[in-house]
Protein backbone atom coordinates (compact mmCIF):
# COMPACT_ATOMS: atom_id res chain seq x y z
CA UNK A 1 0.00 0.00 0.00
CA UNK A 2 2.97 2.35 0.35
CA UNK A 3 4.43 1.41 -2.40
CA UNK A 4 1.20 2.17 -4.61
CA UNK A 5 1.19 5.77 -2.77
CA UNK A 6 4.60 6.30 -3.14
CA UNK A 7 4.20 5.60 -6.79
CA UNK A 8 1.01 7.73 -7.11
CA UNK A 9 2.57 10.59 -5.54
CA UNK A 10 5.70 10.58 -7.85
CA UNK A 11 3.18 10.39 -10.98
CA UNK A 12 1.67 13.22 -9.42
CA UNK A 13 4.70 15.11 -9.25
CA UNK A 14 6.11 14.45 -12.58
CA UNK A 15 2.97 15.25 -14.58
CA UNK A 16 2.79 18.43 -12.76
CA UNK A 17 6.39 19.38 -13.46
CA UNK A 18 5.42 18.40 -17.02
CA UNK A 19 2.54 20.71 -16.64
CA UNK A 20 4.92 23.99 -15.35
CA UNK A 21 6.84 23.14 -18.16
CA UNK A 22 4.54 23.18 -20.92
CA UNK A 23 3.03 26.61 -19.55
CA UNK A 24 6.71 27.75 -18.76
CA UNK A 25 6.79 27.33 -22.86
CA UNK A 26 3.73 28.43 -23.60
CA UNK A 27 4.33 32.19 -21.82
CA UNK A 28 8.17 32.25 -23.21
CA UNK A 29 6.48 32.03 -26.70
CA UNK A 30 3.67 34.43 -25.84
CA UNK A 31 6.04 37.11 -24.23
CA UNK A 32 8.59 36.50 -27.45
CA UNK A 33 5.56 37.18 -29.93
CA UNK A 34 3.73 40.21 -27.92
CA UNK A 35 7.65 41.72 -27.51
CA UNK A 36 8.98 40.96 -30.89
CA UNK A 37 7.51 44.34 -32.88
CA UNK A 38 9.35 46.26 -29.87
CA UNK A 39 12.44 44.85 -30.61
CA UNK A 40 11.87 45.02 -34.02
CA UNK A 41 10.67 49.05 -33.90
CA UNK A 42 13.77 49.42 -31.54
CA UNK A 43 16.79 47.53 -34.07
CA UNK A 44 14.99 49.78 -36.87
CA UNK A 45 15.59 52.59 -35.26
CA UNK A 46 19.29 52.81 -35.41
CA UNK A 47 19.64 51.55 -39.18
CA UNK A 48 18.81 54.20 -42.06
CA UNK A 49 16.43 53.76 -44.85
CA UNK A 50 18.36 51.17 -47.27
CA UNK A 51 18.90 49.04 -44.24
CA UNK A 52 15.64 48.99 -42.90
CA UNK A 53 14.10 48.29 -46.28
CA UNK A 54 16.85 45.72 -47.58
CA UNK A 55 16.51 43.69 -44.32
CA UNK A 56 14.45 45.01 -41.48
CA UNK A 57 14.89 41.79 -39.17
CA UNK A 58 18.99 42.38 -39.18
CA UNK A 59 20.91 44.50 -37.19
CA UNK A 60 22.39 47.45 -38.17
CA UNK A 61 25.42 47.58 -39.33
CA UNK A 62 26.35 50.85 -37.66
CA UNK A 63 24.45 52.07 -34.41
CA UNK A 64 24.07 55.63 -35.12
CA UNK A 65 21.57 58.07 -33.13
CA UNK A 66 21.05 60.43 -36.11
CA UNK A 67 17.52 59.19 -36.65
CA UNK A 68 16.85 60.12 -32.98
CA UNK A 69 18.19 63.59 -33.38
CA UNK A 70 15.96 64.25 -36.88
CA UNK A 71 13.10 62.68 -34.98
CA UNK A 72 13.33 64.97 -32.43
CA UNK A 73 14.06 68.05 -34.54
CA UNK A 74 10.90 67.06 -36.71
CA UNK A 75 8.62 66.51 -34.63
CA UNK A 76 9.51 69.46 -32.34
CA UNK A 77 9.34 66.72 -29.52
CA UNK A 78 9.28 68.80 -26.17
CA UNK A 79 6.11 71.06 -27.44
CA UNK A 80 4.65 67.57 -28.33
CA UNK A 81 5.31 66.04 -25.30
CA UNK A 82 3.99 68.72 -23.03
CA UNK A 83 0.64 68.70 -25.03
CA UNK A 84 0.22 65.32 -24.62
CA UNK A 85 1.10 65.67 -21.02
CA UNK A 86 -1.39 68.43 -20.84
CA UNK A 87 -4.51 66.97 -22.73
CA UNK A 88 -4.01 63.91 -21.05
CA UNK A 89 -3.72 65.44 -17.82
CA UNK A 90 -6.23 67.66 -17.34
CA UNK A 91 -8.64 65.21 -19.31
CA UNK A 92 -8.48 62.12 -17.13
CA UNK A 93 -8.92 64.62 -14.02
CA UNK A 94 -12.06 65.62 -15.61
CA UNK A 95 -13.30 62.46 -16.77
CA UNK A 96 -12.35 60.95 -12.66
CA UNK A 97 -13.87 64.03 -10.83
CA UNK A 98 -17.29 64.39 -12.76
CA UNK A 99 -17.94 60.70 -13.92
CA UNK A 100 -17.43 59.85 -9.87
CA UNK A 101 -19.97 62.62 -8.83
CA UNK A 102 -22.12 61.51 -11.32
CA UNK A 103 -22.12 57.71 -10.86
CA UNK A 104 -22.63 58.86 -6.38
CA UNK A 105 -25.79 61.01 -7.41
CA UNK A 106 -27.57 58.35 -9.91
CA UNK A 107 -26.92 55.96 -7.17
CA UNK A 108 -27.59 57.50 -4.02
CA UNK A 109 -30.54 60.22 -5.51
CA UNK A 110 -33.49 57.54 -6.08
CA UNK A 111 -35.29 59.60 -8.39
CA UNK A 112 -37.10 57.85 -11.67
CA UNK A 113 -35.42 59.60 -13.91
CA UNK A 114 -31.81 58.93 -12.94
CA UNK A 115 -32.70 55.10 -14.22
CA UNK A 116 -33.44 56.11 -17.94
CA UNK A 117 -30.77 58.39 -17.10
CA UNK A 118 -28.31 55.36 -16.83
CA UNK A 119 -29.70 53.70 -19.47
CA UNK A 120 -29.10 56.03 -22.30
CA UNK A 121 -25.35 56.50 -20.69
CA UNK A 122 -24.49 53.00 -21.45
CA UNK A 123 -26.63 53.27 -24.50
CA UNK A 124 -23.92 56.26 -25.86
CA UNK A 125 -21.21 53.74 -25.62
CA UNK A 126 -22.38 51.37 -27.93
CA UNK A 127 -22.16 54.68 -30.83
CA UNK A 128 -18.62 54.37 -32.01
CA UNK A 129 -17.01 57.74 -32.95
CA UNK A 130 -16.49 57.01 -36.77
CA UNK A 131 -20.23 57.44 -37.06
CA UNK A 132 -19.99 60.90 -35.24
CA UNK A 133 -17.23 61.74 -36.77
CA UNK A 134 -18.42 63.89 -40.02
CA UNK A 135 -21.21 66.03 -38.23
CA UNK A 136 -18.49 66.08 -35.21
CA UNK A 137 -16.27 68.08 -37.56
CA UNK A 138 -18.96 69.67 -39.24
CA UNK A 139 -20.83 71.52 -36.23
CA UNK A 140 -18.06 72.30 -34.11
CA UNK A 141 -16.06 73.95 -36.88
CA UNK A 142 -18.92 76.30 -37.79
CA UNK A 143 -19.14 77.38 -34.59
CA UNK A 144 -15.34 77.86 -34.49
CA UNK A 145 -14.67 75.31 -31.51
CA UNK A 146 -11.92 73.14 -33.20
CA UNK A 147 -7.62 73.65 -32.89
CA UNK A 148 -8.16 74.46 -29.26
CA UNK A 149 -5.80 71.85 -26.64
CA UNK A 150 -8.96 72.81 -24.41
CA UNK A 151 -11.88 72.01 -26.44
CA UNK A 152 -10.21 68.61 -26.93
CA UNK A 153 -10.17 68.01 -23.34
CA UNK A 154 -14.07 68.74 -23.01
CA UNK A 155 -14.51 66.44 -26.16
CA UNK A 156 -12.53 63.91 -24.25
CA UNK A 157 -14.57 64.40 -20.69
CA UNK A 158 -18.31 63.69 -23.42
CA UNK A 159 -16.39 60.80 -24.58
CA UNK A 160 -15.20 58.98 -21.72
CA UNK A 161 -17.61 59.75 -19.21
CA UNK A 162 -20.03 57.03 -20.20
CA UNK A 163 -17.34 54.39 -19.25
CA UNK A 164 -16.07 55.80 -16.05
CA UNK A 165 -19.31 56.53 -14.92
CA UNK A 166 -20.67 53.31 -15.72
CA UNK A 167 -17.71 51.81 -13.80
CA UNK A 168 -18.22 53.50 -10.70
CA UNK A 169 -22.20 53.22 -10.23
CA UNK A 170 -21.16 49.73 -9.83
CA UNK A 171 -18.89 50.37 -7.14
CA UNK A 172 -20.12 53.40 -5.13
CA UNK A 173 -23.50 50.35 -5.05
CA UNK A 174 -21.08 48.50 -2.88
CA UNK A 175 -21.25 51.04 -0.38
CA UNK A 176 -22.49 51.40 2.89
CA UNK A 177 -24.97 54.02 3.13
CA UNK A 178 -24.28 53.87 6.73
CA UNK A 179 -21.06 54.92 6.40
CA UNK A 180 -22.55 58.49 4.87
CA UNK A 181 -25.24 58.53 7.44
CA UNK A 182 -23.24 58.58 10.12
CA UNK A 183 -20.88 61.50 8.46
CA UNK A 184 -23.96 63.63 7.76
CA UNK A 185 -24.90 62.82 11.37
CA UNK A 186 -21.38 64.01 12.22
CA UNK A 187 -22.27 67.47 10.42
CA UNK A 188 -20.49 66.44 7.33
CA UNK A 189 -22.49 68.25 3.93
CA UNK A 190 -23.32 66.24 1.29
CA UNK A 191 -20.46 67.47 -0.94
CA UNK A 192 -18.12 66.63 2.11
CA UNK A 193 -19.72 63.10 2.54
CA UNK A 194 -18.50 62.16 -1.05
CA UNK A 195 -14.86 63.41 -1.17
CA UNK A 196 -13.79 62.71 2.51
CA UNK A 197 -15.71 58.89 3.01
CA UNK A 198 -17.06 58.09 -0.68
CA UNK A 199 -14.23 59.30 -2.78
CA UNK A 200 -11.36 57.85 -0.70
CA UNK A 201 -13.05 54.60 -1.24
CA UNK A 202 -13.48 54.09 -4.70
CA UNK A 203 -9.10 54.36 -5.26
CA UNK A 204 -9.17 50.52 -6.87
CA UNK A 205 -11.27 51.17 -9.12
CA UNK A 206 -10.24 55.31 -9.78
CA UNK A 207 -6.82 53.44 -10.60
CA UNK A 208 -8.27 51.19 -13.22
CA UNK A 209 -10.09 54.44 -15.24
CA UNK A 210 -6.80 56.16 -14.54
CA UNK A 211 -5.15 53.31 -16.48
CA UNK A 212 -7.55 52.85 -19.06
CA UNK A 213 -8.35 56.85 -20.26
CA UNK A 214 -4.46 57.37 -19.77
CA UNK A 215 -3.58 54.38 -22.57
CA UNK A 216 -6.57 55.72 -24.64
CA UNK A 217 -6.02 59.42 -24.85
CA UNK A 218 -2.19 59.26 -24.63
CA UNK A 219 -2.57 56.89 -27.86
CA UNK A 220 -5.21 58.29 -29.54
CA UNK A 221 -4.83 59.53 -32.91
CA UNK A 222 -8.08 60.30 -34.58
CA UNK A 223 -9.71 62.89 -32.14
CA UNK A 224 -7.16 64.75 -32.13
CA UNK A 225 -6.00 65.01 -35.89
CA UNK A 226 -9.78 66.29 -36.26
CA UNK A 227 -10.01 69.22 -33.59
CA UNK A 228 -5.94 70.27 -33.49
CA UNK A 229 -4.80 71.96 -37.41
CA UNK A 230 -2.21 73.41 -36.01
CA UNK A 231 1.33 72.37 -35.79
CA UNK A 232 1.99 74.63 -32.53
CA UNK A 233 -0.84 71.99 -30.81
CA UNK A 234 -0.41 68.22 -31.86
CA UNK A 235 -0.08 65.75 -29.11
CA UNK A 236 2.85 63.19 -29.80
CA UNK A 237 0.78 60.74 -31.80
CA UNK A 238 -0.10 63.42 -34.88
CA UNK A 239 4.01 64.52 -34.57
CA UNK A 240 4.81 61.20 -35.51
CA UNK A 241 2.70 61.18 -38.85
CA UNK A 242 5.10 64.36 -39.91
CA UNK A 243 7.64 60.82 -40.95
CA UNK A 244 5.25 59.75 -43.53
CA UNK A 245 3.98 61.62 -47.08
CA UNK A 246 2.15 61.05 -50.35
CA UNK A 247 5.29 59.38 -52.09
CA UNK A 248 8.13 58.77 -49.74
CA UNK A 249 8.13 57.50 -45.68
CA UNK A 250 11.40 58.08 -44.11
CA UNK A 251 11.46 54.80 -41.58
CA UNK A 252 13.75 55.17 -39.59
CA UNK A 253 13.52 58.39 -37.74
CA UNK A 254 9.44 57.16 -37.19
CA UNK A 255 10.80 54.79 -35.66
CA UNK A 256 12.75 56.23 -33.42
CA UNK A 257 9.54 58.77 -32.67
CA UNK A 258 7.81 55.98 -31.93
CA UNK A 259 10.52 55.05 -29.63
CA UNK A 260 10.44 58.79 -28.06
CA UNK A 261 6.42 58.23 -28.03
CA UNK A 262 6.95 55.02 -25.72
CA UNK A 263 9.18 56.33 -23.00
CA UNK A 264 7.23 58.40 -21.54
CA UNK A 265 4.50 56.19 -21.24
CA UNK A 266 6.93 53.19 -19.91
CA UNK A 267 8.55 55.98 -16.92
CA UNK A 268 4.46 56.53 -16.07
CA UNK A 269 4.22 52.52 -15.49
CA UNK A 270 7.81 52.30 -14.19
CA UNK A 271 6.47 54.93 -11.40
CA UNK A 272 3.39 53.86 -10.53
CA UNK A 273 4.18 50.06 -11.17
CA UNK A 274 2.95 49.43 -7.25
CA UNK A 275 0.18 51.96 -7.51
CA UNK A 276 -1.16 50.02 -10.68
CA UNK A 277 -0.59 46.48 -9.58
CA UNK A 278 -2.21 47.39 -6.21
CA UNK A 279 -5.37 48.65 -7.68
CA UNK A 280 -6.19 46.25 -10.02
CA UNK A 281 -6.05 43.77 -7.13
CA UNK A 282 -8.47 45.10 -5.08
CA UNK A 283 -10.86 45.58 -7.91
CA UNK A 284 -10.68 42.27 -8.92
CA UNK A 285 -11.40 41.59 -4.88
CA UNK A 286 -13.98 43.97 -4.41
Amino acid sequence: MSQQSNKTLLTRARKKKIRNALLFVLSLSLFALYFFPFILVLINSFKDRLDIVSNPLALPSTWSFDNYIEAYQTMNFMSALWNSILVTTVSVLLIIVFSSMFAYFLVRWKWKVNGWIFVLLIASMIIPFQALMIPFVSIYGNLGLLNSKWMLMFFYLGFGLGLATFMYHGFIKSIPVELEEAAIIDGASRFQVFWKVVFPMLKPITVTIVILDVLWIWNDFLLPALVLVSEGNRTIPLSTFYFFGQYTSAFGPAMAGLVLAMIPIIIFFIFLQKQVIKGVMEGAIK
